[in-house]
């Protein structure tokens, strides 16, 4: 397996950095969708985050990698899982699944099908798991998301609504967990993604190609270290990447400590209701994000310069477009902001 870049060697895309980070803490903001310019970190970014991440503690033999503190019922698979007070379930570590989905994918691959091989060759109807069952309590990233073909963006929705894989074919029916993070990336020149898909990702963010000479120059270097010495280049930044997963670990802790005041929540709701958003998914998200940025920072509750970080990212894919401003949704939102949340002198 190629190992990752580093995480915290990428130059800049601070904002990217952040989202994901945020996403990693609270899997309930709803995933991050990264639209951008080629080659600016973005699958990078999504690749570092496997080796950031803690392992997790499985069921063990479990085909969905189910959390042992999970009903039994679950999952119907977990060949270790015991009656609810019974005996605790053999666990074991593994790493946290970060899956890619190939735009190419057919939907038995994505969703299982029948174990022909069983089937063949012992006479029985067995499932095998897809591409959603291994990225159960974990990431699943689509690259080029926007070129995605419709009826697995149909799938996607349901199960990400859902939180469940349901199959009935061949004689099979087959329901599994399948709870992950929705990560994609894309090239908005490439196309427009669905409004059904992009309303499922919690936070968006942009990059860009960096203007300036040495941020320039700074991203060639590390990636030439990078490939000229892999082994040297993961040494001297494993000090830093260690700094961050356990800031990662320790947000998790910390997350449902944090609290979150009226007057915070009523500045989300004006935020939303000034750009016109549809339905209350955004004020969600903002709190959501806000209290996650507030884990991450070790700050004990999420306070108004915590929800103007996250406002863009999580408000600027949900906005409707308005023929008579030309202006990006960026700085739609960055108007308003400066409106109900000045930046201090």
């Amino acid at each position: 397996m190629a190992q990752a870049f580093p995480f915290s060697a990428i130059v800049g895309q601070e904002e990217m950095k952040l989202a994901i980070l945020i996403a990693a803490t609270d899997p309930s903001v709803g995933g991050v969708l990264v639209f951008g310019d080629r080659g600016t970190g973005k699958s990078t970014a999504v690749r570092s985050l496997a080796a950031l991440l803690p392992p997790m503690t499985v069921v063990a033999a479990c085909p969905y990698h189910c959390d042992p503190a999970a009903p039994p019922s679950a999952c119907g698979e977990c060949p270790e899982r015991k009656p609810v007070g019974g005996p605790a379930p053999r666990t074991e570590k593994r790493p946290v699944p970060v899956v890619d989905l190939p735009l190419g994918a057919t939907e038995d691959r994505v969703v299982g099908a029948l174990d022909l091989e069983r089937a063949l060759s012992h006479g029985v109807k067995a499932f095998e798991p897809g591409l959603l069952a291994r990225a159960h309590r974990g990431f699943l990233y689509i690259d080029e998301v926007n070129l995605l073909e419709d009826h697995l963006v149909d799938l996607l929705i349901d199960v990400a609504a859902s939180g469940e894989n349901v199959v009935e074919r061949e004689g099979l029916s087959v329901r599994h967990p399948a709870r992950f993070v929705l990560v994609g990336s894309g090239n908005p020149e490439e196309g427009e993604l669905r409004p059904q898909l992009l309303d499922r990702f919690g936070l968006s963010v942009e990059v860009r190609t960096p203007t300036d000479l040495a941020t320039r120059v700074e991203v060639i270097k590390r990636r030439d270290a990078f490939e000229r010495d892999t082994a040297g280049f993961l040494q001297a930044w494993k000090k830093e990447d260690e700094r961050i997963r356990k800031q990662l670990v320790a947000a998790r802790k910390r997350l449902s400590a944090v609290e979150i005041g009226d007057a915070v929540l009523e500045r989300a709701a004006q935020l939303c209701l000034a750009l016109g958003t549809d339905g209350l998914r955004g004020e969600l998200t903002l709190m959501r994000a806000a209290r996650a940025l507030a884990a991450l920072q070790g700050d004990a509750a999420a306070g108004l310069s915590h929800l103007r970080q996250v406002a863009a990212p999580a408000l600027r894919h949900r906005l409707r477009r308005n023929p008579l401003d030309d202006a990006d949704a960026s700085v739609r939102v960055e108007r308003v902001l400066d409106e109900l949340l000045p930046l201090a002198p």
